[in-house]
């Protein structure tokens, strides 16, 4: 047990106590957000905001920079997307779960590129492109990137990015060495597919309005 406890903890000896907690604490406010997307509740993005604030802290502290965009990036997507999802499409209806568009898609590809690109630019400037990490780093912060976008647009298409970048989460997470968001990402995998299925039913059960 102690062998299995070290194996999965033991790189926590090295930190601080106010790092372990507010990574505990960004985890947790990190579950609740991705819940509350699910419920389609609003009170996704305002969870969101505190969980994305301490992990630009701490990944800005650990050099791990496509992470760190990533939590910046949603931070910005947040206020954005608190407002598509509480903006009237008329009298009674706000911005409803919808299926993706060509143009979105359009745009979506070229999110996908631009962030490639942006990421690669970053790591080279920072003499950080040294290892395999940093190319899986790239290619999860595009796929997050626009799984942001599309959620702020309340795309249902958002949860397969989810999905897709959680899965690859888990196993990179924890070999950095950050266990706690190793399991974040693992739980985010199954309440993206739930999510997923959630808004489904919801879409199948009324495509034009909420």
């Amino acid at each position: 047990m102690v062998e299995i406890f070290d194996f999965l903890f033991g790189q926590y000896n090295d930190y601080s106590t106010t790092d372990i907690t507010l990574e505990i604490t960004a985890v947790i406010f990190g579950f609740l957000s991705v819940w509350f997307s699910k419920q389609n509740k609003i009170w996704v993005f305002p969870t969101g905001m505190i969980s994305t604030s301490i992990f630009v802290y701490l990944l800005l502290k650990w050099e791990l920079l496509g992470d760190m965009m990533i939590n910046g990036y949603y931070f910005v997507m947040s206020i954005y997307g608190w407002y598509i999802w509480t903006r009237k499409v008329d009298e009674t209806h706000v911005t409803p779960i919808a299926k993706t568009t060509l143009q979105e898609k359009k745009i979506a590809v070229f999110i996908f590129l631009a962030t490639l690109l942006f990421v690669f630019i970053i790591y080279k400037s920072f003499d950080k492109w040294t290892s395999w990490m940093a190319y899986v780093d790239t290619i999860t912060t595009a796929i997050f990137f626009v799984g942001m976008w599309l959620m702020a647009k309340r795309k249902i298409e958002n949860w397969l990015f989810w999905i897709l970048g959680d899965i690859i989460s888990v196993p990179l997470y924890f070999y950095k060495g950050f266990t706690f968001t190793s399991f974040q990402y693992l739980g985010f995998t199954f309440i993206a597919i739930f999510g997923y299925l959630a808004w489904k039913k919801s879409l199948d059960k009324n495509p034009l309005t909420l």
